[in-house]
């Protein structure tokens, strides 16, 4: 299996964790709307979609396209800092439980969750996706849509911290970040 074939698996198995990341939000988001959950930022959710989703299109264009010559210990490393963003993105979700969801819900009254990653960072889940954004398109060469997923994952992220942080800021015992 060639180098190219093998990156373009690799992206197809990351959509497909992406798939079963939106069951789970799906049901999670229903269980906390369930319980009185009050959604914030959904005008940035649509950008968001595009953009996670045009990242894994846009890496494999860039690479069928381009067809850059890559170093084995680039390819390597890179795969190693995406299945560790996979590891830490899995963390937050069970350490979350029923809470997490693509969305930015909060159900009145339950305090923040400070376990897990969470005791160590304010938003773990963004350090998967920010090494994700940069590790998965270098694993073939893919340095254009690395570096444009990262400006445009930065303004998204800048909204997203915000509008998450005032949200958090209404629950009982939050202790929210800037």
């Amino acid at each position: 299996m060639t180098s190219l074939v093998a990156f373009t698996v690799v992206v197809a198995l990351v959509g497909l964790e992406r798939l079963a990341e939106l069951v789970v939000s799906k049901r999670n988001a229903a269980w906390s709307l369930a319980r009185g959950g009050v959604e914030s930022g959904q005008g940035h959710y649509p950008f968001m979609v595009v953009l996670h989703s045009g990242f894994l299109v846009a890496m494999l264009l860039e690479a069928w396209v381009r067809r850059p010559d890559v170093a084995p210990a680039l390819a390597w490393s890179m795969l190693a800092l995406v299945v560790g963003s996979q590891a830490l993105r899995w963390w937050c979700i069970t350490t979350l439980g029923p809470r997490w969801n693509t969305r930015v819900i909060i159900v009145p009254g339950l305090a923040p969750v400070a376990s897990g990653p969470y005791r160590l960072l304010p938003h773990p889940n963004y350090v998967a996706v920010v090494v994700e954004g940069v590790a998965l398109p270098l694993v073939h060469g893919a340095w254009i849509t690395a570096l444009a997923f990262t400006v445009l994952d930065a303004a998204l992220l800048t909204v997203r911290i915000r509008v998450e942080n005032q949200a958090l800021a209404t629950l009982p015992g939050a202790r929210v970040h800037a």
